[in-house]
């Protein structure tokens, strides 16, 4: 798995800083940025992280690029609705030779590695197999009323890989570029760090929290999943390690 922060909102301290203290000021822009230095932003931002009032973290924004993933993972990933999502299309980029992610209760199993292996290769000639039989099927028309064959095959290529498409598993690896505003991240890391969280996902998330906190420190200090702030808010499913968790993204990021 890679991930890494490639863009991300310029001064986003400062940047919600400001926008929070216009809220409550006289005066514009100009004149909060006058008396804003990095001492007074970080007090600031201490005391907002604090209370209820969340729509300036709204302002600042990160864009991730994480490659070597599962589309399990992504079908979590993109149900956090408030975000931008890129993902490499299975309909535009034919897979020859496709990369699949091994979870990691199976890898450590040699017959149930074996299995899953098996069924990967399985998928992978179907897939070849489908593509041949449809590039075929779906090109003669064309060559029928006097296209070149070269020509035809890839008029329909597009076309085949998107039904041939349906037999990759779920563990089909991908990549994605996702941008989400600090709101939105302080809302996922507090379900994707937790425990009960796939594990894909949940190493996904310590990681992006990870290079969070070594770039933006006081936006993400307190991030984490729930039991980072408080009780297990998991009632009855907690996983009873919520001081171990707490101690553990307390001092993630820390060099």
């Amino acid at each position: 798995m890679k991930v890494k922060i490639i863009a991300y909102t310029n001064f986003p301290e400062e940047t919600i800083a400001k926008s929070a203290k216009l809220c409550y000021s006289r005066v514009g822009v100009d004149e909060i940025s006058e008396k804003l230095d990095e001492d007074s932003t970080n007090n600031f931002l201490n005391m907002l992280m604090g209370l209820s009032h969340l729509s300036p973290l709204e302002h600042a924004s990160f864009t991730f690029a994480v490659e070597g993933v599962s589309r399990t993972l992504t079908h979590q990933l993109v149900r956090h609705r408030i975000a931008s999502y890129s993902q490499q299309s299975q309909r535009y980029v034919r897979l020859d030779h496709f990369e699949y992610i091994i979870p990691p209760q199976i890898e450590k199993n040699e017959r149930a590695r074996e299995i899953y292996i098996k069924a990967m290769e399985e998928d992978q000639r179907a897939y070849s197999e489908l593509v041949d039989i449809l590039v075929e099927e779906n090109s003669r028309p064309y060559i029928e009323k006097g296209m070149t064959r070269e020509k035809a095959i890839r008029n329909v290529e597009k076309l085949s890989i998107e039904d041939a498409r349906y037999v990759f598993p779920n563990a089909c690896e991908t990549k994605i570029v996702f941008t989400m505003n600090v709101r939105t991240l302080l809302h996922f890391f507090s379900l994707r760090c937790c425990n009960r969280a796939q594990w894909e996902i949940k190493q996904m998330a310590t990681e992006m929290l990870r290079q969070l906190k070594e770039l933006s420190p006081i936006l993400f200090e307190n991030a984490g999943p729930g039991c980072v702030n408080g009780p297990c808010p998991e009632g009855k499913m907690t996983c009873g390690r919520a001081k171990e968790v707490r101690e553990f993204f307390n001092g993630l990021g820390e060099k």
